[in-house]
């Protein structure tokens, strides 16, 4: 679906029709509660499983509740939350990695260590033995991902600020006495945004994947909370009878999935960012 999405749109076109689509489900989510037709938890059990109506567009599920409502209440977990943990992954991997590439000696090595050992695991199973410890439930899953994913982060930006400050204009703001604070702030930060933008959509898309997977293993957001992974769980027993009951979220989870991946793709050729790293 990627290669052909790519194969009709190429270069701006694409940062154009993603850009476009994310906004569109960045202003659902922030006016979810004056989209949605009905209250997205409210139980009715009179209505259930109904098909797509004028009052329930897209029917209801087995407990009567509007797929609808559901569907746009559960963009602002996925989206929202994903959000949340890249930002947060995001600061306390470039605060690390940032120290650790430019102070370099043992508090590199101390840290870079510990960074091996966390990526030694899958991605996946030490979110999981994490929330086994904490417990299930939202903030117990955003705390897992983020004590996972910002290691990830740390080794990138340490690789940039290490070669980064071997370039002449580095040498010359030493020399001209600048902080170190004023160094990492104003020379390297600003050359490391494109990597940092291309990133940022690839694991946008990782990260509401696992989200989504955490809820449906009954691990993450709990019921009655209107998420996507969620969703497709409480829908999974229908599948037969009423299979768009885990339809509709999947397609939503395929549609931001897909649109992050390609949004990545098209920055990563419009900043050249896979051929600066090769070079550095």
């Amino acid at each position: 679906m990627i290669a052909m999405a790519r194969a009709t749109l190429r270069g701006p076109k694409i940062i154009t029709v993603c850009l476009s689509i994310l906004i569109v489900l960045v202003l659902v989510t922030v006016f979810a509660p004056w989209l949605a037709p009905h209250d997205p938890i409210q139980v009715n059990l009179a209505n259930k499983l109904q098909s797509a109506s004028f009052d329930y567009p897209l029917g209801t599920d087995h407990l009567g509740r509007c797929n609808l409502s559901r569907l746009l209440y559960g963009a602002r977990f996925s989206l929202g939350f994903a959000a949340l943990i890249f930002v947060a992954s995001l600061g306390i991997g470039l605060v690390v990695g940032s120290i650790a590439g430019y102070r370099g000696g043992v508090i590199d090595y101390i840290l870079m260590r510990f960074c091996d050992g966390v990526l030694a695991f899958p991605n996946l199973v030490l979110i999981l033995g994490l929330v086994g410890i904490f417990g299930p439930g939202l903030w117990q899953v955003v705390l897992a991902m983020m004590l996972v994913q910002w290691v990830y982060y740390a080794r990138m930006f340490r690789g940039m600020i290490m070669s980064l400050k071997e370039r002449p204009f580095i040498t010359a703001a030493k020399i001209s006495g600048s902080s170190e604070r004023t160094i990492i702030l104003r020379r390297m930060l600003p050359n490391v945004l494109p990597p940092v933008a291309v990133m940022g959509a690839l694991e946008m898309g990782w990260a509401i994947m696992d989200i989504s997977a955490l809820s449906f293993l009954g691990l993450g957001i709990q019921p009655p909370a209107p998420e996507w992974g969620a969703m497709i769980h409480e829908g999974k027993q229908y599948i037969r009878s009423h299979p768009e009951l885990m339809l509709y979220p999947g397609i939503m989870i395929l549609l931001v999935i897909v649109t992050f991946n390609l949004l990545g793709e098209a920055l990563s050729e419009r900043f050249s960012v896979k051929r600066r790293l090769e070079k550095e």
